[in-house]
Order: structure tokens, then C-alpha cells, then sequence
């Protein structure tokens, strides 16, 4: 609580206005929000005696003495940018008491507005008070005519920052900051709640807890202008993201057995409808004037498409994933306590998107509040069953009262979670755990037969892709089609559920071994249906993978929850694309088709199903889950929960499903190599040059696990100029090297020599002008396509980090 010595330092201005029962605060945020008394109960029932303080649009008809201004109400942030503000306190029949109040920020969704004062009664009614702001380049903060015309200068950088903490989440500290200068609220009993955009914000509070970001991107401790110390206690995030390059753009490698999530590097497949449909709504920064808030310029490059990665897309992942994912803020503290909401059948922000955030900080600070609570709600194709909707409204109670007043006990940290019903408005459930791991203790397994199947590059029913793309006019979380299988798609089906059913809940995992030419520039899109038996399909979860060239792969859909009933089965599919036309359809494509997209072969699928019950039932049907395939990636490991189950290596997964494959003669475990048996070689992390020499790393993944001959052997890897408009230096060879080996699973680094060529392009050289002597300095960087053993493996920048000689 606030202590007498600091409200005694901290004392700022108030204005104490007798003549109106109650209202001690007449103004605040240096006087630029009047605050008014309701009078009345008309439009917002039990309003009276509250304070609003901002503007009260005219559907409001609750009458304020003084009148308040229905158009906007600013108060100019740190850099000078007017954010239109509104703040609300409770009535209060003790004015020597009307101070240090607990404080609920409701925060809004993408190119929203701040919340009214009717949106604010059901915590007003709690004896909060409230604070909402509307965001730089939305509403009334700069992007309305009548909001630049009253500031053009103001408002001339008063673009979206896309949820950056140096911008959107200190603006909104700094005027919390000011209401604690003004005696208004408590400077740790602060709450940050929201949904979808207003949700990152809400768990960027969380995350920096009692620290502040500067704009260059240090990190200071959260204090009120006038040096208060200050600290978020609560937060209530609600289908938000975690990782935004992950969340627009998935590229399959996130598991939610993973203690790390973080994003792998390789630029997923972009959700094309729902991106082009929000970013317009926004004011954003003229395209490449601001590398930090460049949104049209990452749009712009996520509409190219493919070869990934190249300079502007690792600039693009590299802005977003440092400044624009709170998965990636400074972690080095507990967060603040955290409820986490997400829909399993939201498209934009699924489940996997809290779990990542919540694997992570399980893993660092297993103590600290944090729990998930999942159902069918959120972005489209999103339900609103009301038992959800009343059950989470009491979890969020509970924990506001909580940690904001000392009320009742100390909420339970488990994980709650209703599945998407198509028959009723409730939810099924609900289901319990103490952990994420826990939801699902059984497995259904599916294991193909019967040799490979290819993804044809025109594979797919582009009117189904339609039907499930979730912007279609109509289209729901209900919604079913044909269950006629897809030409060019690769399908499996499982067995007919028995008596009872099951109930999937989780993440399906596909493990195969997958070859594809061009790996990471190709795509396969993954659906998982229900099959009623009577011809329909209905949609339970989708994802995307980004495969490799070659080799056993794993990756996992987005969360789902769906009961199977009797007689009714599962499908999964794998097509080149979910999208109902060619890229640039807009609002047409679920995920935006590759641009060279090649065929896919998939052989020796293992589908692996979580379900809510116990390994044995359903007459044995029901399996223990199987260990977790850890993924071909540095530091891999499972998350809390996981350990029971156990895990184990790619490599040592294909040794044990498939110990003679393809390629190889002999009976296990005397397999004898046919042919070449190496591995996928691959270049890792970043490729610099300085000296004589460029310095980069190489990581061998698994190839066709053959015992006693996995490895990356006589691998031949150069790297010359790409042949793109606009490179210097395109085609230039910059360096080569021969004959290289490494272990599978090893990241090794290697040294090649640059080439005369290569040095004289990066080397700094003197020039004479007019009599004057000057240093030219050479590229900082060139754009390189990366060949081993002469096949193109994609494009990476090289860097020049010092004189090359």
C-alpha cells in the first residue's frame, strides 16, 4: 500500500471543488481531462456520483456536471504526440478518502478507440478506477481529420508503433505515472487488461512489470515523473500474440512441449486475409520512413512471398520479433501475475500463442501466477458460448480482486479449457490441470501405410478453401463441407471413434519423413477435420509447416478441442495451400499460395492425437503418449510437464521407427548404405567476413538415419553475390570451401577464404577528389545465394564486421 511518507512527497495540485457532493478530483493529467459528476442513472445505470473524466460521446445521455466534450479529450505523451484519454473513479462518500484508488487499464483491440464510460461500469461498480487510451495511430490519437487538424504538429508522428514498449506501452506509463503525481491512483495496484492488440499491451505490462523502455531500447525502472516507484500487479491479456512474425505468419515449428518457443528463423507462410484486412485500418508510417514502425514495408515484403529469407525479411523478423513480440522482452524478472486467455478456433491468435509464453516462464519462474484459459472464442471464426464467456468474466474477478485489493484467496494457477460445440451455445467441459501437459494424459496414434504420398503444387478444392477461409461471408466455426477427399492432397484417415468418443484436446503432432526441391520456400498446409459418417467434414484445427528439403520432420497444428463422437472419425490433410485463389486474393486466402511451389512427398506418417482420456480407455484404444520428438534445433527441450513423458531426438526417432529405410540394404541392425547416405547439410546463424577470411556455421540435420552412416560428409559450400536487382556485388564469388563433414546434430563453425574478388569489393581504399586524399569505405553487407555441393540453399546476408584486407 501507499505509505505516508511518499504520499507526502508525492503530493501534486490537487483542486479540491467543495460545492459538488463528493468530487475532489475536478480535473486531471495536468488539467487537460475535466472531470465530471453523473447526476443520474439515464443511458448507464448505477452511474451516479462517479467521476468521468474526458469526453462523453452523445449516446451517453447520463447527465455530467460540468458538461464534458463529445469529440476527443488529449493529453500530449512524451514526445508530443495528443493521445485521447479517458479516466473514471468511483463515487466516493468519504472525500478525505478519494486518493490512492486501484486502477484498471482497459486497453483496445486493433484500430479500436479507448473504452467509454459505459464500458467501464463493471469495474467502476468493483471500486476501481479505470484508465483507457487510445493508441497512437487509431481514433481520435491522430489518425481521425478532426484529431490531426486540432495538432498537425503533434500529430505528425502520431503513426501506429505497432505495440512497441518504447512508444504504445510507455505512453500509457507515463500518464499512469502522472495519475500518481496527482494523488489519483495507487502506484502498484495497477491492472493492464485487454483484448487481441489491447491484449499484447496487456502482457507487455506484465512483462516489464516495474521496468520502463526508453526509446533507444534501454530499460530503466517504471517511476511516476515525480521519481515514484511504480509496478503492474495484474494482468488479464485475451487472445493476444506472443511472437507477431509467428502469429501472422507461422512456419510450423512452434510445439507446445517446448520449453523454448522462439522463433527458428525460417519466415513462415503469411495468414493473407486477416494481415490485408487489418493493417489499413490503421495510420501507418509512410512506407520506409521508420525502420522501427515500418508496417507497409513489412506487409509489402510478406506479399512478395517467396525466396525467403533475404535482407528486408530478416530485417522485417529481426524489428518484430525485439520490439513487437513480448516473448522476446527481457525475461530476466518474474512477469507480473498473469491470466491468459485464448480461442481455439481463433485464426489470427490461436491457442499456441499464450502457450509459448507460458512453457518459458513455467520453466524460469515456477512459481510466479500464471495460468491459460482456452475455449472457442476470439478473431473469426471464434464462438461465444456463454458458459465460457461467464466462466473466464469470474476467473478475471477473482484475480483482480485479488491482487488489486487482498479479496478472497489466492486464485489456483492451472490450466482451464471448453471445447468448440456445433449442436449447443455451451461449451464442453470444463477441463482442468495443473499444467498444460496434464490436459491431455492419452494419445490416439495413426501410423500410414502403404508407401509415400506427394502434395501435388495444384493440389486442393479451392471452394473448400474458401468455405473455411475464416473472412468468407458466412463462414463459422460450424461451418461443414463435403468430406469428398481433395485431388493432389495427401489424407489420412483414423478409425471410426467407438462407443462414448473421445474428446481431442492439444496440439496434433505430424512426424514424416518429407522431401520437397526448393524446402523452405514451399509450403504444405495442414487441416484437421471430423468426418460425421454421413458425408460432412467439419474444421477442429489448421497450420502451416515450412518443410525442409529432406529429411524426418515434426511439426505440430494450431491447438484444437473437439469431442469425436461415436462413429464419427478424424482426417488429416496436406495440401500445397489454403487459399481459394492465386497470391494477392486479399481477403480470399486463409494462407497466401507459394510462389514456386514444388511437389511434397510425404512418407511413414505418424499422426499423434492428444485426448482428454486416461491411456486404456476406450477397450486399450487410448495410448500413453508416446515420447516427444524434439526438433533438429540448438537447446531443444521439453517443457514443464513433459518430463514424465520423456523425449528423444530426431535421429534417434528414425532410428527406432525406420532403422533400415529407403537407400539402405540389409536386415536391422546390419543396414548397409546404398547410394549416398548423407545428411541435409545447412548454413546457420550469421556469415560474416573481416580480414581475409568469411566466417559462418554449418549444421548437419539428420538424413536418412541409417545406423552406423548419418552425417553431413564431403560437403562442398560457396557463396556467391545474389543475382537480385538492386545487389552489389551480384554474382561475385565470395568465398568457397571443399570437402567439409559434420556430425548429424552438430553445428560446426568453418572458415573459407575470401576470394581476390571478394576482398577487393569489401575493402576500403583511398581515393583522391579535388586534391583530397578520403577513405571509401567498402559494403557493410551483400546479399549471398548460399550453394552446397552446387544446389541453391536459399539466400543469407553477409556482414562485414571489420577491415578486410
Amino acid at each position: 500500500m501507499h505509505k505516508l511518507a511518499v504520499l507526502v512527497a508525492t503530493f501534486a495540485a490537487l483542486i479540491i471543488a467543495p460545492t459538488t457532493a463528493d468530487a475532489v478530483i475536478t480535473e486531471v493529467l495536468d488539467g487537460d481531462l475535466t472531470c465530471g459528476v453523473v447526476q443520474d442513472n439515464a443511458s448507464v445505470d448505477s452511474a451516479i456520483g462517479q467521476r468521468w473524466c474526458g469526453s462523453k460521446p452523445g449516446s451517453i445521455t447520463n447527465s455530467v456536471v460540468p458538461a464534458l466534450p463529445s469529440s476527443r479529450s488529449t493529453h500530449k505523451t512524451f514526445d508530443g504526440v495528443p493521445l485521447d484519454v479517458n479516466v473514471a473513479i468511483p463515487p466516493d462518500p468519504n472525500p478525505a478518502a478519494d486518493t490512492d484508488w486501484p486502477v484498471v487499464g482497459m486497453y483496445h483491440s486493433y484500430a479500436g478507440s479507448k473504452a467509454n464510460f459505459e464500458d467501464m461500469q463493471r469495474w467502476l461498480d468493483k471500486g476501481y478506477a479505470v484508465f483507457s487510451i487510445t493508441n497512437r495511430g487509431s481514433g481520435e490519437s491522430c489518425q481521425s481529420s478532426g484529431s490531426k487538424a486540432a495538432d498537425p504538429t503533434g500529430c505528425a508522428k502520431g503513426y501506429l508503433h505497432l505495440m512497441d514498449p518504447r512508444f504504445e506501452i510507455r505512453d500509457a506509463q507515463n500518464f499512469l505515472g502522472e495519475l500518481v503525481d496527482e494523488n489519483v491512483i495507487n502506484p502498484t495496484r495497477i491492472a493492464a487488461t485487454g483484448n487481441s492488440y489491447g491484449g499484447g499491451e496487456s502482457i507487455w505490462f506484465g512483462v516489464l512489470r516495474n521496468r520502463m523502455m526508453n526509446p533507444d531500447g534501454s530499460l530503466v525502472p517504471w517511476q511516476s515523473p515525480l521519481g515514484v516507484a511504480m509496478s503492474t500487479a495484474v494482468t488479464r491479456p485475451n487472445i493476444a500474440w506472443t511472437d507477431l512474425i509467428q502469429a501472422i505468419a507461422p512456419n510450423g515449428d512452434t510445439l507446445d512441449y517446448l520449453r523454448d518457443g522462439s522463433y527458428s528463423g525460417k519466415v513462415g507462410v503469411m495468414k493473407e486475409s486477416l494481415v490485408q484486412s487489418l493493417y489499413v485500418q490503421t495510420r501507418n508510417a509512410p512506407i520506409g520512413t521508420d525502420p522501427g514502425a515500418d508496417l507497409m514495408g513489412w506487409v509489402a515484403r510478406l506479399n512478395e512471398g517467396e525466396p525467403y529469407p533475404d535482407m528486408a525479411s530478416d530485417a522485417m523478423a529481426t524489428e518484430m520479433t525485439r520490439f513487437h513480440s513480448p516473448y522476446y522482452g527481457d525475461h530476466s524478472q518474474a512477469p507480473a501475475p498473469m491470466l491468459m486467455s485464448a480461442g481455439f478456433t481463433d485464426d489470427l491468435f490461436p491457442v499456441d500463442e499464450v502457450i509459448r509464453y507460458y512453457n518459458r516462464t513455467r520453466a524460469q519462474f515456477p512459481n510466479t501466477p500464471l495460468s491459460i484459459f482456452a475455449g472457442s472464442f476470439g478473431h473469426p471464426r471464434g464462438q461465444g458460448q456463454t458458459n465460457v464467456r461467464n466462466a473466464l468474466r469470474n476467473l478475471e474477478e477473482q484475480w483482480f480482486d485479488y491482487y488489486l485489493k487482498d479479496i478472497g484467496a489466492q486464485p489456483s494457477m492451472d490450466v482451464t479449457a471448453y471445447t468448440q460445440t456445433c449442436q449447443s451455445s455451451t461449451g464442453g467441459g470444463p477441463y482442468n490441470a495443473t499444467d498444460w501437459a496434464s490436459l491431455s494424459p492419452g494419445e490416439l496414434v495413426l501410423k500410414s501405410s502403404g508407401g509415400a504420398r506427394t502434395i501435388a503444387p495444384t493440389g486442393g478444392d479451392l471452394a473448400v478453401s474458401a468455405l473455411f477461409n475464416p473472412l468468407s461471408s458466412g463462414t463459422t466455426a460450424c461451418t461443414a463441407a463435403s468430406d469428398t477427399v481433395e485431388t493432389g492432397s495427401a489424407t489420412y484417415d483414423m478409425a471410426a471413434a467407438p462407443a462414448g468418443g473421445y474428446t481431442v484436446l492439444g496440439s496434433v503432432t505430424v512426424i514424416a519423413r518429407i522431401t520437397v526441391e526448393n524446402g523452405p520456400n514451399s509450403q504444405i498446409a495442414a487441416r484437421l477435420f471430423d468426418l460425421d459418417g454421413a458425408g460432412n467434414r467439419t474444421l477442429i484445427s489448421r497450420g502451416a509447416w515450412r518443410p525442409d528439403s529432406s529429411g524426418w520432420q515434426v511439426f505440430q497444428l494450431f491447438p484444437g478441442a473437439w469431442k469425436v463422437e461415436a462413429g464419427h472419425s478424424l482426417r488429416l490433410e496436406l495440401l500445397p495451400k489454403d487459399a481459394a485463389e492465386a497470391a494477392g486474393g486479399l481477403r480470399t486466402n486463409f494462407l497466401r499460395p507459394s510462389n514456386s511451389q514444388m511437389p511434397v512427398t510425404v512418407d511413414k506418417l505418424e499422426l499423434r492425437v492428444p485426448v482428454v482420456e486416461a491411456p486404456g480407455a476406450l477397450n486399450g484404444l487410448v495410448k500413453a503418449p508416446e515420447k516427444k520428438v524434439l526438433p533438429d534445433r540448438t537447446g531443444a527441450a521439453l517443457a514443464p510437464g513433459y518430463q514424465a513423458i520423456g523425449s528423444e531426438t530426431l535421429i534417434e526417432y528414425s532410428k527406432r521407427v525406420d532403422p533400415c529405410p529407403t537407400g539402405t540394404t540389409g536386415t536391422p541392425p546390419n543396414c548397409q548404405p546404398h547410394g549416398d547416405p548423407q545428411g541435409t547439410p545447412f548454413v546457420t546463424g550469421k556469415i560474416i567476413v573481416k580480414g581475409k577470411v568469411l566466417k559462418t556455421r554449418i549444421r548437419c540435420k539428420s538424413g536418412n538415419g541409417m545406423s552406423g552412416f548419418e552425417g553431413c560428409f564431403k560437403i562442398n559450400l560457396a557463396f556467391k553475390g545474389a543475382p537480385k536487382k538492386g545487389n552489389k556485388g551480384k554474382r561475385l564469388t565470395i568465398a568457397k570451401r571443399r570437402g567439409l563433414i559434420a556430425r548429424p546434430g552438430q553445428t560446426k563453425k568453418v572458415t573459407l577464404k575470401l576470394t581476390g574478388k571478394a576482398r577487393k569489393f569489401f575493402r576500403d581504399r583511398s581515393v583522391r577528389n579535388r586534391g583530397m586524399e578520403r577513405i571509401k569505405r567498402g559494403p557493410k553487407s551483400l546479399l549471398a545465394k548460399v550453394l552446397i555441393n552446387g544446389k541453391k540453399s536459399g539466400f543469407k546476408t553477409v556482414r562485414r564486421v571489420g577491415t578486410v584486407k
